[in-house]
């Protein structure tokens, strides 16, 4: 089959690798219709990783089941479905607390597991014409026939749960105001689910026009960092409080405000300043136990200079970790299906699975308007 290679720095091709097949009586092979390019693929894509060449890229996947393995209950041949970027079992004790980004199962030695990324266990990415889905009964989402909502549905992957799961950690209920930094499509994807969720004002810090004005399409209210402290112009329209919720979209490769460097813990301590006191802060920005890319010594062990003490004297809550998208697809799901959500305004090109270097590259510089990206291996 053809698929997304990772070659090297800068680097991805399509090429021909082995087809998956089952492996397990669980397992399910799905053909790929959709599968999107994340942010966090372009840190392997950087050589940020040690993620080594020939890896397939791809934990965003949407697909029709082609063969079921003699175990799978639930699931049938031409069942489109999509998948949580999370590999998880759903019997060891954290998937069965919820915690299904951190399955003790599918990765030994490692807290959770991932379709096609460095570290995250020994599963093929569907940035190609299969992928092989395995404990399927638990980690396929049933989707309505057809083809309808194709760009909706395949956002169920990853990034609508995850800027969803941005507002959980930070505990965002009705009526909250609410910061989000980044307007990259997870940024984007926490902004909108603060307005579902009926934060009653959502303001959005980035620094590029097109991201800013999608996000003041929403509904939200954009902030150019580039103009001034964020954090001061937040509270010049909150009263001087600051708002009651924060949420980091941004993560370990935020840069300074007026520099092309890194500054990975600029948007923690903006956050910091921006929330209220007794306030709490969602994390759902990638931060890495090391980083060999990062500007400092400290950063490259994955240590941040954070105003803890700063945190403490507000009284400030925090969560953090990477989604757990098995508790948030489903009822996404249906809230696409009855047209109460439409994440999709985030995609801004789908192309066929051809075009993926091209795709990477113009991703990766911001150019052309590439914000999130979905590739159509194959007809849905």
């Amino acid at each position: 089959m053809r698929a997304v290679v990772y070659k090297g720095p800068f680097e991805v091709a399509i090429e021909q690798v082995e087809d998956p097949r089952i492996q397990h009586p669980n397992d399910v092979l799905v053909r790929v219709t959709s599968t999107a390019i994340c942010g966090s693929d372009l840190h392997m894509y950087e050589g940020r990783t040690a993620a080594e060449p020939g890896i397939v890229f791809g934990h965003e996947n949407l697909g029709v089941i082609e063969e079921t393995g003699e175990g799978v209950t639930t699931l049938n041949k031409g069942d489109r479905v999509v998948m949580p970027f999370n590999v998880a079992c759903g019997f060891c004790k954290n998937c069965s607390a919820g915690f299904t980004g951190f399955c003790l199962t599918v990765n030994p030695g490692f807290a959770g597991g991932a379709y096609g990324y460095v570290a995250m266990g020994p599963y093929t990415g569907g940035q190609a014409e299969y992928v092989r889905v395995p404990y399927a009964d638990f980690n396929c989402l049933k989707l309505p026939e057809g083809t309808e909502k194709e760009t909706d549905f395949v956002l169920l992957a990853d990034i609508f749960p995850t800027g969803y799961h941005g507002n959980e950690l930070a505990d965002v209920r009705p009526g909250d105001s609410v910061a989000v930094y980044g307007a990259g499509p997870v940024g984007l994807m926490a902004a909108y689910s603060a307005m579902l969720r009926g934060a009653s004002k959502v303001f959005v810090v980035d620094r590029v026009a097109e991201r800013l004005q999608k996000a003041e399409e929403i509904g939200t209210v954009p902030i150019d960092f580039t103009q001034g402290n964020p954090a001061e112009q937040i509270k010049e329209q909150t009263g001087g409080q600051g708002t009651d919720k924060g949420i980091d979209a941004v993560g370990y490769q935020a840069q300074a405000r007026g520099e092309d460097r890194e500054e990975p813990a600029i948007v923690l301590n903006s956050l910091v300043e921006t929330v209220r006191p007794t306030g709490a802060l969602g994390i759902p920005g990638l931060y890495v136990p090391s980083d060999p890319g990062g500007p400092d010594e400290q950063s490259k062990k994955g240590m941040l200079m954070v105003a803890v003490g700063r945190l403490f004297e507000k009284g400030l809550r925090m969560g953090t970790g990477q989604c757990n998208v098995k508790r948030y697809n489903r009822h996404l799901r249906d809230m696409i299906i009855e047209d109460r959500a439409k994440p999709s305004f985030v995609v801004s090109h789908e192309l066929p699975l051809d075009q993926a270097s091209s795709a990477y590259e113009k991703f990766d510089k911001r150019v052309e308007g590439y914000t999130k990206v979905v590739l159509h291996p194959q007809a849905a």
